[in-house]
């Protein structure tokens, strides 16, 4: 075993059995990979714009420090000490786990939808090998008679919301004109399908070894966005009004600050960029050795992932500059959410790029790459989640990782693929807003609750001391009884309170819509109070007796047992004499 937090050699074997990472940096690759994703490229950089640039920078930083990084931080931990998966490391705190069950079902459902943008991404990157980009002119089937190449009215939304670039991903690629919206979504395009069949089988053979294969995977994936948004960032740089955008990215609107939804947006996006409450990263921490320096390893991810989104800000803005130089209209006329950033806005750009295919290729590659790792965090939390929890239906069973892993990709496929029809990107909408928005925060605020308050915040502190060596700070404390929980709680509040009506685009959602929305994200949530009943139900005694064992880490209950034995016999004397 190598010293705490060291990187040279990684455990073959343990005394549980359980497998284990060939290296302690294969393991950090694969958090930093999971953590670093495409939100960091669309979601942060437009909530920048949105939520008054460099004002928003404030709540994302208290979020961050006193909401995510301490419950990144303690899903490691509990991780490592317990080396289970999200479910089954609740025997701490059987009461509790339906956490896991939340964690891993929010888990599942993102990737019914994000695997779909690194499809979109396969398709960009395969039309991007040619001479001429798809979306560089109004010549094609799929453009309408409003298609313009030059942007020139410059407060008229209708004529860039016609470029060439937003009418080939709206009409040429996603065929949207096919369908009036979610009650008539048509059939999946068959090339579409190819390619988001090509990046499940991408992920299938990442994961179906388990962490020995998927260790390797993401040397590459990690690492390979970092050297592709240098590239774009020196070359961006050189463009006419590169700068002007670097600026309105970076110019604190401090009046932003009173509107509630801006903070609710930090929270949302630093814990769904740190992936706090996915259970990911605890299903990771759950095959490194013991005495691993997982303290070390939740600051240098936080730092990296915190610095990915900070830059491709940068990335991104320059090109939104170089645009509203060239087209002659305001920046706030050119940014826009989501897959719309990126492949409405980015193609647009390049396409006036000299060598524009090179750019489009790289940028299109990135996002494979940034997408890759985090899919497959997702879907290992899923498979490593279940398998943990339900062990003993796969004793026996040959070759049961690699079955499981399949079954679990055929189905998120399956469900995938209402996403790639004409009517699918208001399903893929849908699932954007609600797979894992308030549901991931209640996953992170009952993981907090049940560890600093029923498990208890001193068994913690002694858990982390016998495997680094050291007893957490005040700090870490501090967070993890109190303000995290009390963040987290705020947010859920404001969120609930302000939610805005579902739009997107031109289409406003049905109230059944909305209800299916919110179905979704009530069927992880539910799972908390549901499997504590189910918990207390199956456990013997009094109501007092069931609770106290429910609360109570699994292998004291025998402890337990006996102290309750001795104390109704002890009360059963007294009534006697």
């Amino acid at each position: 075993m190598d010293s705490a937090g060291g990187y040279e050699v990684a455990l073959v074997g343990n005394p549980d059995g359980r497998e284990t990472w060939s290296s302690n940096a294969d393991f950090l690759f694969s958090i930093i990979g999971f953590a670093v994703d495409l939100a960091n490229v669309w979601r942060f950089p437009y909530l920048c714009y949105r939520n008054g640039g460099g004002a928003f920078l404030i709540p994302y930083t208290l979020m961050l420090v006193f909401g995510a990084v301490p419950l990144f931080y303690m899903e490691l931990i509990l991780g490592q000490y317990n080396r289970q998966g999200p479910i089954s490391v609740w025997r701490i705190c059987p009461f509790f786990k339906g956490v896991g069950f939340c964690a891993v079902l929010v888990a599942f459902y993102v990737s019914f939808y994000y695997n779909v943008i690194i499809g979109w991404s396969l398709y960009f990157l395969v039309a991007s090998w040619s001479s001429e980009l798809p979306w560089q002119h109004c010549n094609h089937t799929w453009n309408t008679a409003l298609c313009t190449d030059s942007i020139k009215n410059n407060s008229n939304f209708t004529i860039l919301h016609n470029s060439p670039a937003s009418e080939y991903f709206h009409r040429g690629v996603l065929e949207m004109q096919h369908s009036p919206g979610l009650h008539e979504m048509g059939y999946p395009k068959w090339q579409l399908v190819v390619c988001l069949f090509c990046v499940y089988s991408m992920l299938y053979l990442s994961l179906f070894k388990g962490v020995k294969s998927s260790g390797k995977v993401v040397w590459a994936t990690a690492t390979m966005p970092y050297v592709v948004l240098s590239i774009l960032l020196a070359r961006g740089l050189m463009l006419p009004g590169a700068l002007s955008g670097i600026q309105y990215y970076l110019h604190p609107q401090l009046s932003k600050l009173k509107e509630t939804q801006v903070w609710v947006d930090a929270a949302v996006q630093i814990f769904y960029s740190v992936g706090a409450g996915f259970g990911v990263h605890l299903s990771y921490a759950s095959y490194n050795n013991y005495h691993n320096n997982c303290y070390r390893d939740c600051i240098i991810t936080t730092a990296v992932n915190c610095f990915t989104s900070f830059f491709s800000g940068f990335v991104i803005f320059t090109y939104l500059g170089f645009m509203s130089h060239k087209q002659g209209i305001p920046i706030s006329s050119v940014a826009t959410e989501g897959p719309g950033l990126v492949f409405q806005v980015y193609p647009e750009a390049v396409a006036t790029l000299p060598g524009s295919y090179i750019w489009a290729v790289l940028f299109f590659f990135m996002l494979i790459m940034l997408g890759l790792d985090s899919a497959m965090g997702g879907l290992e939390c899923v498979i490593t989640g279940l398998m943990d929890e339900f062990h003993s239906y796969f004793k026996g069973i040959k070759n049961a990782r690699e079955i499981f892993t399949l079954c679990a990709v055929i189905f998120s496929f399956s469900i995938a693929v209402f996403n790639v029809t004409p009517g699918g990107i208001y399903m893929f909408h849908l699932l954007d807003t609600y797979a894992a928005g308030i549901s991931l925060l209640c996953s992170a605020l009952f993981e907090c609750l049940a560890v600093s308050w029923f498990y208890g915040l001193e068994r913690f502190t002694q858990d982390v001391e016998s495997m680094l060596g050291h007893r957490p700070g005040i700090y870490w404390r501090i967070c993890w009884k109190f303000i995290s929980p009390a963040f987290i709680i705020v947010v859920i509040i404001f969120g609930l309170l302000y939610h805005e009506p579902l739009e997107y685009n031109d289409y406003k959602y049905p109230g059944w819509a909305e209800w299916l929305g919110w179905s979704l994200a009530l069927s992880s949530i539910l799972m908390i109070p549901l499997v504590a009943i189910c918990q207390l139900a199956s456990t013997p005694g009094s109501l007092k007796d069931r609770i106290a064992y429910s609360i109570t880490p699994i292998e004291e209950h025998e402890t337990l047992a006996r102290t309750n034995e001795v104390s109704r016999f002890r009360c059963r004397h007294w009534l006697y004499v």
